[in-house]
């Protein structure tokens, strides 16, 4: 059997981090194996007392253009790419004084990290790294001879190899390290090809990419015969996705999909004037609310349907008190979502050691632009994020009658609401609190009457003399395309309506919101969530 396994006599060192970079390069020196370098990282190997000769000796040409041309050479990329066993190869490497490269180490440079700090157009493109991805796409693809390492933290896997093997990698190796060249290669092009477009404001580019670091592979997806994968983008939107994890088992696939829906929605309520909780089940709220702190957002919340939350995500948008974290552990609850707690909360909590507690730091804005991807057969639906917030709308009374202050107030409350439930969907809310939510039905009269229903047993629990869908107010995620939903609604008890309007039966709607003394405003912005 032939033996795949490679000796490393020269490694090409070239890094942007220099984590660990030192203790590398002195094992490497250890196995006799000859440092080259580049640039900065050159100076530090040598600064170390380590022998290394600057890429410059290599080509015969110094760097040039502010290090922009630095490695683009035939002989780096002839030492990279000409296959050992090709005896036509190796008379050209010969014949023009090409020396074999048989380990690559780059990481490229910190382009994400610069546009994630926000520099100017400029200091972004200087940081767009071109040499790298040539040496790294080289060396993948010569794997069979040359061995690539695109990040510190296979160092040691390298390193373990070297001491196993008297010096040399095995194939099975090189292949993994190919594969996730490739992979941060095309990663840190989707990062700068979609910064690019939204430099010159394309909003449907004729190639579009997305690329992503692994924040944790996943036990299964949403069923256990569905593997997956969670990933971090570059956008670094705050979240599930950014969160600390501080107590608890690994988050599943719905764990995540379900506390990314809970922070976003919980996200449309300023903190610094309201405490707001939300509790999701199944990727929809099954209660939201308002108060003057978290404990009594999180009770009105909650009595909004007693059954759902059992199992559920509970999301908030202030410093997690003890107050509330006592409350929250009243049932079983999967996950926690803050932006911070205090301490006591966090040993509250620490006594339910199933129970995921994640603090993300921050609300993400709501009104925030970003782009939303969703696989479908032979394709890729892109669009940007539904950032549409009320507080922004121009609301039009179109009924005789005006909504009242407060019902105006749980106008606004509804429809913030609405956005986050999947659709076609009804919200009633009432003293800053939803009273009922109907989600994802495909007939806006059953969105509205299963929500009226669930008022209904949420009353029967409370022994309350009637549904709290008396003297509340509708939110409708979408016109109502005939008069029938909004009866429904009216028949639960409401008392105004917001929606979009926009359907070519809305007259007939207005009249019967008259008919009934029912105030509506009309939106101009729908909220579809499918």
């Amino acid at each position: 059997m032939t033996n795949t396994n490679r000796r490393v006599t020269r490694a090409l060192l070239s890094v942007s981090d220099k984590t660990g970079l030192i203790e590398f390069a002195r094992t490497l020196a250890a196995h006799d194996i000859e440092l080259v370098s580049t640039g900065g990282t050159a100076k530090t190997i040598a600064a170390a007392g380590l022998k290394v000769k600057d890429v410059s000796e290599l080509t015969g040409f110094p760097e040039m253009m502010d290090g922009r041309v630095k490695t683009l050479h035939p002989k780096v990329h002839g030492g990279l790419l000409a296959i050992r066993d090709n005896a036509e190869h190796g008379k050209a490497m010969q014949a023009h004084g090409i020396a074999p490269i048989d380990l690559l180490v780059v990481n490229l440079y910190p382009f994400e990290a610069t546009v994630d700090k926000g520099a100017d157009f400029e200091e972004c493109v200087e940081n767009i790294d071109i040499g790298g991805p040539a040496m790294i796409r080289a060396a993948a693809k010569n794997h069979e001879d040359v061995a690539v390492v695109v990040e510190a933290q296979d160092y040691q896997s390298v390193l373990d190899e070297l001491t196993a093997n008297n010096g040399a990698t095995t194939l099975a190796l090189r292949r993994r390290l190919a594969a996730k060249a490739y992979a941060r290669t095309a990663a840190y092009d989707a990062a700068i090809s979609n910064w690019f477009a939204g430099q010159i404001k394309t909003d449907a580019p004729d190639f579009r990419a997305f690329g992503g670091r692994l924040i944790q592979a996943l036990r299964y997806g949403e069923n256990p015969h569905q593997t997956a994968a969670f990933y971090a983008l570059p956008d670094k939107r705050p979240g599930v996705a950014t969160a600390r994890q501080l107590q608890g088992k690994e988050l599943s696939y719905n764990n995540i999909n379900d506390t990314d829906a809970a922070y976003e929605c919980v996200a449309e309520f300023d903190p610094k004037r309201t405490a707001a909780c939300v509790i999701v089940k199944h990727a929809n709220p099954c209660g939201v609310a308002e108060g003057p702190d978290l404990v009594t957002a999180y009770r009105k919340a909650f009595a909004c349907d007693t059954q759902s939350p059992y199992g559920g995500i509970i999301a908030v948008n202030r410093t997690l008190d003890a107050d509330a974290a006592r409350a929250f552990t009243e049932i079983f609850t999967e996950v926690i979502i803050a932006p911070d707690a205090t301490e006591e909360a966090i040993a509250i909590l620490a006594a339910r050691k199933n129970l995921r507690l994640l603090l993300a730091g921050v609300l993400p804005s709501p009104s925030a632009w970003g782009l939303t991807a969703k696989t479908v057969a032979g394709g890729l639906l892109v669009q940007s994020r539904d950032n549409a917030v009320v507080d922004d709308m121009a609301l039009n009374v179109v009924t005789k009658r005006a909504p009242t202050d407060a019902e105006l107030r749980d106008l606004k409350f509804a429809f913030r609401v609405v956005k986050h439930v999947k659709s076609n969907t009804i919200v009633y809310a009432r003293d800053l609190a939803t009273v009922g939510i109907g989600a994802g039905q495909m007939s806006r009269v059953d969105s509205a009457r299963i929500a009226a229903r669930k008022a209904q047993d949420a009353a029967r629990d409370a022994k309350l003399a009637e549904p709290l869908t008396r003297g509340s107010v509708v939110a409708s995620d979408a016109f109502f395309p005939f008069a029938d939903g909004m009866l429904a609604c009216i028949e639960a008890g409401a008392t105004a309506v917001i929606q979009p309007g926009g359907s070519i039966r809305d007259d007939e709607v207005i009249k019967a919101a008259d008919e009934h003394g029912i105030a509506m405003v009309f939106t101009g912005t729908r909220h579809f969530r499918h």
